[in-house]
């Protein structure tokens, strides 16, 4: 029998010489004749047969997959997010879609708009910038979306958020209470959320300490390694006594570059970061950093999906859940009681 296009469930059913109901009952796992199942397994192996996950979507309403949008995949903070993710939906039976958006909104509201395609069940979203188009898109998912992340409460759909400002000043009230008065902070973007969060959380820790505020110990820029590295260069000229980093890629690279200058962590210079991933951890030496509970925070969109995508009834209004920061404190945020007199920088 000569085959044209893509194996079918006909195609197969004739290689195989059983009727197309019998291939379909094999196919979706049914019982079957147990000689009619080794012919339907061997004709799908000699013809190369894939099932279309859309088609079967069409006609049962699932693909049993799910997608996970966020920045950037190689950032720790993610990784932890999607162990958390996947812990619950592979549970449940769905297989994890990953994608990386490089925080491109357009990339993102094509994301969202995809679920039209019917390629995923459903959508976990970390976004860093949240627009009109952004709010837009969200209130008509074609499927249930749920956020990692804030955004405007006129936005039907659950979301998981964090207390940054709260974490930023568990941070720098550990670094004033160490002895430390000159707390630089490096941040990302002021038009990301994170970095407007950040912000607001660095002026209001400093006020409630009755720290002035000082533009030049103050660097917003890009959130990635080598941003942090050349952040911490311009501040060294302010003369600060610690450094606080929006996040923990930050603050490697502000490791490094201090590690450059020969000074010493934390003789020399307190650092702290936030987001307590991995890099933390792996810093020399260890950072200390504000756990914003990615894991969890992962695990907990992930059953607000589930909820939404469940037979059983699901919360009609959308539902909104805010993670609680904790501070780590490691090696890098000694008191500077506790070692030699700091030297100039």
């Amino acid at each position: 029998m000569s085959q044209n296009g893509p194996p079918t469930i006909v195609s197969i059913a004739e290689h195989a010489g059983v009727s197309i109901a019998s291939v379909s009952r094999v196919l979706n796992g049914m019982s079957a004749r147990p000689a009619t199942v080794q012919k339907v397994e061997q004709a799908v192996a000699e013809l190369g047969y894939v099932p279309n996950a859309v088609a079967r979507s069409l006609k049962g309403g699932r693909t049993r997959q799910l997608t996970f949008a966020m920045e950037d995949i190689g950032n720790p903070v993610y990784v932890a997010m999607v162990r958390g993710i996947q812990a619950v939906t592979r549970a449940a039976g769905y297989r994890l879609l990953l994608h990386s958006t490089d925080a491109v909104v357009d990339d993102e509201l094509a994301v969202i708009r995809s679920l039209s395609d019917r390629t995923s069940d459903g959508l976990i979203l970390c976004p860093i910038r949240v627009t009109d188009a952004y709010a837009q898109a969200l209130s008509t998912a074609a499927a249930p979306v749920v956020i990692i992340g804030s955004v405007p409460e006129s936005v039907p759909v659950d979301s998981v958020r964090t207390d940054s400002v709260r974490g930023v000043a568990l941070a720098v009230r550990h670094l004033y209470d160490t002895g430390r008065r000159r707390i630089a902070f490096v941040n990302g973007p002021l038009d990301t959320v994170p970095g407007r969060n950040r912000a607001t959380g660095y002026r209001t820790a400093l006020a409630g300490l009755g720290l002035p505020y000082d533009e030049a110990l103050v660097v917003n820029t890009e959130f990635s390694t080598e941003a942090g590295a050349t952040a911490a260069e311009q501040l060294l000229g302010a003369g600060p006594d610690a450094l606080f980093c929006a996040n923990d890629v930050l603050a490697v690279g502000a490791v490094r570059t201090l590690h450059s200058r020969g000074l010493r962590i934390p003789g020399d210079i307190a650092v702290a970061g936030m987001d307590d991933s991995s890099f933390a951890q792996a810093a020399w030496p260890p950072l200390t950093s504000v756990d914003l509970g990615s894991t969890e925070r992962g695990r907990t969109a992930a059953e607000m999906l589930l909820a939404r995508l469940g037979t059983g009834p699901a919360p009609r209004a959308p539902q909104h859940t805010t993670a609680i920061p904790r501070l780590v404190v490691r090696a890098s945020t000694a008191p500077a009681t506790d070692l030699e007199k700091p030297r100039s920088v």
